[in-house]
């Protein structure tokens, strides 16, 4: 049961055959015996997960259910949900219960879809291993010294560890894929603005985007489904007809035109990498598609452009967390000034701190144009970048992550050595361009591997169409870590 599909539990829910409510206790019993080892949750109310799971049985019993009703979900815990513990990971944020749900949760409890807990997180989504968090660092279940990825490692290592029918994620600069990668599973960031960021703790605001985390591109298609669709609370939500992403899954690839950029395949990728992403495109061209060479010449300025840009935004949206109204109040102080400066150096962990830094500086007058009125105009030129590559292909193919998971503190003293792990997802966000990665092999340590497909604006179902048809072909995404 646990390695079933979403759409294979949804017809043995209909069948009668389990019930949501055993289905649930299923899950949370996992929970219970194997998060210690991982920490991949943060919240649990079993009671609040039982509930909706027996009203999801009584929705299946008039035959008015949809396709992922009784179907439990793990939420990153930067979705806010109406009387959950909603921390972002963060001291700051550990006593705030929502008192509102996001979009994306509504989108869920609307699909009769189970709330099953809040996953583990980079602090404010600040990371890219998942140690930043004040509840302690996520372990990855293939290898529990290594890092699951962040930030939405929890999420990741929920779905590798079968704790979880599937997840969500955010992604501001990769932070559902480079995961999805070191998890060995599956995970889409739509096209800017195909989710809603309501109710989503904002990071940097115009990079966030929600997604969906799963054991198959199958999966994530059902998923994105639910999740998608106009918010009009959300100012960028993008107001656009509901599309079916499983329209397309079953499509042929022949004729499919691959685009391989040079820049992604030079130094710096690790060899048991490159030995599977290259086995990967074999496996694609035995599919009928065909691969050709494009260029992405400003790529190698990705990151430092989104280390300037992120925590300029990052800087702004924190700066509502002064312990007047919500979250972490330091217990003593003289005055206001005081009490500010106290909560914000208490209650923020040293990356986001860094980032907060780092931002207000870039901002600072004699500086901003400088750094964040260049970066925003390299940012264009990262984008048109694509847009020229798109016009010789359909989709472009690489690496998710340089190498595979690395060992907990591994990087911890060395951030530019971390951000690095970034270096080719990064560039996907500032272009505001979809993006996925899926399992592609292993190294020989057997350690999961990602490849990365990129598609341009609103192509999530053709890319969908191009990792389902690989999965077919390969069993990568079917594997389980030993002992799960």
């Amino acid at each position: 049961m646990i390695n079933a599909s979403l759409k294979e539990l949804a017809a043995q829910l209909t069948a009668k055959k389990i019930s949501s409510v055993e289905l649930t206790g299923m899950y949370l019993d996992r929970i219970e015996r194997l998060n210690p080892s991982l920490n991949a949750f943060i919240t649990l109310d079993r009671d609040r997960s039982l509930a909706q799971a027996q009203a999801a049985d009584a929705l299946i019993a008039t035959g008015k259910q949809g396709p992922l009703t009784g179907i439990p979900i793990a939420q990153k815990d930067i979705f806010c949900a109406q009387g959950w513990l909603t921390t972002c990971g963060s001291k700051m944020l550990s006593n705030f219960v929502a008192p509102y749900d996001a979009h994306v949760i509504e989108q869920f409890n609307h699909a009769g879809a189970i709330n099953l807990g809040k996953t583990n997180m980079d602090e404010f989504a600040m990371g890219s291993s998942n140690e930043t968090s004040f509840f302690g660092q996520v372990k990855n279940p293939w290898n529990i010294a290594t890092v699951p990825g962040g930030s939405s490692g929890g999420s990741a290592a929920a779905v590798a560890a079968r704790l979880a029918a599937a997840a969500t994620g955010t992604d501001t600069g990769g932070s559902i894929r480079q995961p999805a990668a070191l998890c060995g599973i599956s995970g889409i960031k739509p096209t800017y603005g195909t989710v809603s960021r309501y109710g989503m703790i904002a990071f940097a605001s115009s990079l966030d985007q929600g997604g969906p985390m799963a054991r198959s591109a199958e999966d994530c298609a059902v998923l994105l489904n639910t999740m998608s669709g106009f918010d009009p609370r959300d100012s960028t939500s993008l107001e656009r007809d509901k599309e079916d992403y499983t329209r397309d899954l079953d499509q042929p690839l022949a004729g499919l035109k691959i685009g391989l950029p040079k820049e992604y395949f030079a130094e710096g990728l690790s060899s048991d990498v490159a030995q599977a992403v290259e086995a990967a495109l074999a496996e694609y061209r035995k599919l009928g598609a065909q691969t050709v060479e494009v260029s992405l010449p400003n790529s190698q300025l990705a990151i430092p452009v989104y280390y300037v840009l992120a925590p300029a935004e990052a800087s702004s949206n924190l700066s509502r967390y002064d312990g007047v109204r919500y979250g972490y109040r330091a217990p003593e102080y003289d005055d206001l000034v005081d009490m500010y400066c106290k909560t914000r150096a208490q209650g923020f962990g040293a990356e986001v701190k860094r980032r907060i830094m780092i931002g207000a500086y870039v901002l600072s007058a004699g500086y901003y144009d400088a750094y964040y009125l260049k970066a925003q105009k390299l940012r264009r030129l990262i984008a048109q970048d694509f847009a020229e590559a798109f016009q010789q292909c359909d989709v472009i193919l690489g690496p998710t992550a340089p190498t595979t998971a690395f060992n907990l503190g591994e990087k911890s003293d060395d951030p530019v050595s971390m951000y690095l792990s970034d270096i080719y997802t990064i560039a996907v966000n500032l272009a505001g361009l979809p993006g996925m990665s899926i399992p592609c092999g292993f190294s020989p340590n057997g350690m999961p591997i990602g490849l990365q497909i990129v598609g341009g604006y609103f192509s999530e179902a053709k890319m969908l169409n191009v990792a389902h048809q690989y999965q077919l072909a390969t069993d990568w995404h079917t594997r389980t870590p030993k002992g799960i």
